[in-house]
C-alpha cells in the first residue's frame, strides 16, 4: 500500500493552525506533536493525524551525528525544513531556529525567521529562552512570524546550564519559569514548549497560561506532548532520557532487514529469477545468435 492510499479524504481536508491548538486547549483535548527531519517521516506523521510537526534542532544529533545542537547551521535546517514541508499537508509545521540564528540581535533574528516562512514553508518558528526573549518574540510577531516559546531545559543553553539538567526545582527557579511563561505569552507566543521541568511546575504554568503548553519531560498535565521521533522509535545509539517511552523498536527491525539482505546477497538468493527482467523470446533468440557469431560458433 502506498502512502497516497493511506491518506484519507478527511485527513487531506484537515488543516491545523495556531487557532486549532488554542481551541484544543480550551476544549481540554490533548495536542500531539512530534519531530520530523525528512519527507517520508513527515508524511507518516501527517497522515497519522499528528497536530504539530516540528523540524527540531535535535536533527543535529539524531540525523547529522553532532554531539549537541550547537553546531547546526541555518543551511542545514533550511534543507531539512524544505524536505519536511513537502510531506506535510494537514499538521501545523514549526521549525526550530538553530543556535546563532537569533542571538546577535533582532534584525538578524527576524530576517532568519522570515526565511523559514518564505523559503521553507514554515508556519511558525521556535526559539529558546524566557523573559529575555520576550522583546524578540514581540518583534517577530509584529513581522507576522508566529513564535513557539521554549522554556525550562533549553538545549542551546547547554554550556550555561552545565549540562542537560532538570530546571525549576527550587522556589526561586519556579518563580523564574512562571515569569518566563507569562512574559512570552504577553509578547505574543502562540504556544510554549516546557522541557525538563517538574510535573507540579508544568501543571501550574499550564493552568496559568491562556496559550497551549507542549510538554517534553514535563509530566502529563500539559496541553500536549512532544517527543523526538527517533527516540520513541528507538532509532538512536544512546539510552533515552527518563521521559522517553519506546513505542516501537525500529532499530531491531532495520538491523534484521539489513542482515537478511546481506545474507541473501551473500548466498546469491537475491535477486531471484522472478525479481529479474527478461528479454522477449524473439529478442533472446536473436541475441543468442549474435553472441554465437561474435564467439565464432556455428
Amino acid at each position: 500500500m502506498s502512502l497516497t492510499e493511506i491518506r484519507t479524504p478527511q485527513q487531506r481536508a484537515r488543516k491545523v493552525t495556531a487557532q486549532t491548538l488554542l481551541e484544543k486547549k480550551r476544549q481540554q483535548q490533548p495536542i500531539t506533536a512530534l519531530t520530523a527531519f525528512d519527507y517520508p517521516s513527515a508524511r507518516l506523521l501527517d497522515e497519522a493525524g499528528i497536530d504539530l510537526i516540528l523540524v527540531g534542532d535535535s536533527l543535529a544529533m539524531t540525523v547529522l551525528g553532532y554531539d549537541s545542537t550547537l553546531p547546526l547551521t541555518m543551511g542545514e535546517m533550511m534543507h531539512h525544513a524544505r524536505a519536511v514541508r513537502r510531506g506535510v499537508r494537514s499538521a501545523l509545521l514549526a521549525v526550530d531556529m538553530p543556535y546563532g540564528s537569533y542571538h546577535a540581535g533582532a534584525d538578524q533574528a527576524v530576517r532568519n525567521a522570515i526565511r523559514f516562512i518564505k523559503q521553507a514553508g514554515a508556519e511558525a518558528v521556535k526559539i529558546e529562552g524566557g523573559s529575555h526573549r520576550a522583546a524578540l518574540v514581540e518583534q517577530m510577531t509584529r513581522a507576522e512570524v508566529p513564535v513557539v516559546g521554549h522554556i525550562g531545559l533549553t538545549p542551546q543553553s547547554l554550556h550555561r546550564m552545565g549540562g542537560y539538567r532538570v530546571q525549576g526545582r527550587s522556589l526561586d527557579a519556579i518563580d523564574t519559569l512562571l515569569a518566563d511563561a507569562a512574559a512570552l505569552e504577553g509578547a505574543g507566543a502562540i504556544a510554549l514548549v516546557l522541557e525538563g521541568v517538574p510535573r507540579e511546575v508544568a501543571t501550574r504554568i499550564t493552568a496559568a497560561a491562556s496559550i497551549p503548553t507542549i510538554g517534553i519531560g514535563a509530566g502529563p498535565d500539559c496541553d500536549g506532548q512532544i517527543l523526538v521521533l527517533h527516540d520513541l522509535m528507538q532509532l538512536t545509539f544512546a539510552d533515552g532520557a527518563k521521559f522517553v517511552r519506546r513505542f516501537a523498536d525500529a532499530d531491531s527491525l532495520l538491523r534484521q532487514g539489513i542482515e537478511c539482505y546481506r545474507a541473501a546477497v551473500g548466498d546469491r538468493t537475491f535477486p531471484s529469477d522472478a525479481e529479474s527482467y527478461h528479454l522477449s523470446a524473439d529478442v533472446a533468440a536473436q541475441f543468442e545468435s549474435d553472441m554465437a557469431l561474435i564467439a565464432g560458433r556455428p
